[in-house]
């Protein structure tokens, strides 16, 4: 049985400041390359209304030799709380990049220092700032020079073992400005692998001032919990988690909010939500966001009989109407025989 302590329960009642802005909900949706379009954020509000959004992080570099502003800083007007995450390693260039934010209609404004992959490292964005402290101190100066909203930073604990720098690196972030710190609780060198180590969001929440979020292996209502209960972060940031899991946030929210558990939603639920994603990417961005739904559909498709053939089959749609008709067959069957989330293995054991 999940349960929250007396202390978390007290801090849950107030909104999250961030700065001057004010969030009704302490769970918030990571930003995700290639995810979080307003397509999957929609969807995550749906069920999770009063919780942060993030953008796609958008490149300051790139954005200053267009004319036009890409689409994945495009977000509905009526999408509030919404940042816009950014990452690049030129304070001018993010400074104007943060600008146009704003215009955007940006709440806040994130700047990506936590990224590992190579070709964002390599070009001194993302997580390689954290071998750069003094960069990433005049980025978040210039930046909070140049606009009026709230600038925040989402990074990692340093960038190998030999290298946690966090402690040092988060407090020159909240003296360059920052008004808030979402910290995942990995090295650059882990990736993704590995536990994350929630002991150093703890610290960091110890030395500062402004609100910490906890961020890394956030993958249940139960997880989320004890990571708020190890850290005494602000919040919580899902992340892989929500990758053909929408409902996540919301899940989170609402028994951070009421103390209930919310029943998880069935197999033919989650596909009727992929079918619901599939259709709106179409619209959105048509033969390309096919594509694009492509990896969200598979990671819909889990957790009931004929899961891994169906995933087969829709990493390879050519068309919407091929996806739809895949995704439709599949819940017909699934509601002809009745079929439980349970997972594969479990069915093939009684079979």
């Amino acid at each position: 049985m999940i349960t929250l302590s007396p202390q978390l329960q007290a801090k849950l009642a107030t909104p999250l400041k961030i700065g001057n802005v004010e969030i009704k909900s302490r769970v918030l949706q990571s930003p995700l390359s290639g995810v979080t379009d307003l397509v999957f954020r929609r969807l995550v509000r749906k069920y999770a209304p009063e919780s942060m959004m993030y953008t796609e992080m958008v490149n300051a570099t790139g954005l200053h030799y267009v004319k036009e502003l890409p689409k994945i800083m495009e977000v509905d007007p009526n999408e509030r709380p919404i940042s816009i995450q950014l990452f690049d390693c030129r304070p001018d260039f993010l400074a104007e990049a943060a600008v146009k934010a704003v215009q955007e209609g940006a709440d806040t404004v994130d700047i990506n220092m936590g990224c590992p992959v190579n070709k964002i490292t390599k070009n001194g964005g993302g997580s390689s700032l954290l071998r750069q402290p003094e960069v990433a101190e005049a980025i978040v100066r210039e930046v909070v020079k140049a606009v009026d909203v709230p600038v925040t930073v989402k990074t990692r604990i340093g960038w190998n073992d030999r290298e946690i720098i966090i402690l040092d690196f988060a407090k020159r972030m909240q003296d360059a400005g920052a008004k808030m710190i979402t910290v995942h609780g990995r090295t650059r060198a882990q990736g993704y692998n590995g536990p994350a180590r929630w002991e150093w969001i703890a610290k960091v929440k110890e030395i500062l001032e402004i609100p910490v979020i906890g961020n890394g292996d956030i993958f249940s209502v139960e997880a989320a919990v004890r990571c708020l209960e190890e850290t005494g972060a602000d919040g919580v940031m899902c992340s892989r988690g929500t990758l053909g899991y929408p409902f996540l946030v919301g899940e989170v929210d609402h028994f951070l909010k009421t103390g209930e558990v919310l029943p998880p939603p069935t197999p033919i639920q989650r596909l009727e939500c992929a079918r619901e994603h599939l259709l709106a990417l179409h619209t959105y961005k048509g033969d390309r966001g096919v594509r694009q739904a492509r990896k969200h559909m598979t990671w819909y498709a889990k957790g009931f009989a004929g899961a891994a053939d169906l995933r087969g089959k829709l990493s390879v749609i050519e068309t919407v109407q091929e996806g739809v008709d895949l995704l439709n067959r599949a819940i017909d069957y699934l509601a002809d025989h009745g079929y439980q989330a349970i997972e594969e293995k479990q069915i093939a054991m009684v079979q």
